[in-house]
């Protein structure tokens, strides 16, 4: 078995020029997928809130939400880095709020990290989080937690104002401790520029090719949703194979096609004659 995947190693790729994978998924049968694979690291990110759990946005996403399907793919991964995602306010609120849930993802879950959204405004959280033993990656560009003050998941770092916070912003959390940074919708020519002055790896989502790494979610690249963003691609088309499987069914039972004796459990002739003598 392959070794297992630390933020350190993460660092090492981009010190050597290989690109890194990041998946996000949110429970057990997609980690078990994922574990056969060689992907690098999975995200459970807080878009378990409008992917699978039916939510508008990833606002109303609680930490014992994040905490259950954490859970639920720790136990299905072995050898990729495990990130948890902290959820709006599990951070926002106070440094000690920040520490305490981050610790929470590491005792509760299997987590190895957490992921922080945010520049210079939490920076003071995301210091004592690493300070308290807790590996940090950061996230910086469009970050869903704040769509209602950005009006909206249009991309960011397009005027020079916001490119000179990211770019700015990417420098201070490499000095603050974080091992990692997403960079989420922002022009490839900014992702370049960050990526090429920092020394701890970018995973972009909608940055561009230069990032160091990658991550896509489960669903949105299976085709399982969707949601079609500029920066998405589908590797499949899950929705119209799910279809049709159970449209299969729905006949099958309908014209009595199944199940057929293949899919059905039979009784040792001699005990089937004596209870055939008992019913009748």
């Amino acid at each position: 078995m392959n070794k297992k995947i630390t933020p350190g190693k993460l660092r090492e790729m981009k010190e050597e020029g290989e690109k890194i994978t990041m998946i996000t998924a949110y429970d057990y049968p997609s980690a078990k997928v994922l574990e056969r694979t060689e992907i690098d690291s999975v995200l459970v990110g807080d878009s378990v809130g409008n992917t699978v759990l039916g939510y508008e946005n990833t606002m109303p996403v609680t930490m014992e939400e994040m905490i259950r399907h954490t859970k639920a793919v720790s136990r299905g991964l072995e050898r990729p880095l495990l990130i948890a995602d902290m959820p709006f306010l599990s951070y926002q609120t106070s440094v000690e709020d920040a520490v305490r849930n981050a610790g929470r993802f590491i005792k509760e879950t299997g987590a190895q990290a957490v992921k922080v959204e945010g520049g210079s405004e939490f920076f003071d959280q995301i210091r004592r989080i690493i300070d308290a033993g807790v590996p940090v990656l950061g996230h910086l560009g469009l970050t869903p937690q704040r769509i209602h003050q950005f009006g909206g998941y249009q991309p960011r770092g397009r005027t020079v104002e916001e490119a000179k916070k990211i770019y700015d912003d990417a420098q201070k959390l490499e000095e603050v401790g974080v091992f990692g940074l997403v960079l989420e919708s922002i022009p490839k020519e900014l992702g370049r520029k960050v990526t090429e002055k920092i020394d701890i790896p970018t995973i972009g989502i909608g940055a561009g090719p230069h990032c160091d790494g990658q991550v896509l979610v489960f669903h949105d690249l299976l085709g399982w949703t969707e949601f079609s963003p500029k920066f998405l691609k589908k590797y499949a088309d899950l929705i119209s194979t799910i279809e049709e499987a159970v449209n299969g069914y729905i006949e099958e039972v309908k014209s009595v096609d199944f199940p057929t004796s293949e899919h059905s459990y039979e009784m040792d002739e001699e005990i089937l004659k004596e209870l055939m003598d008992y019913l009748d």
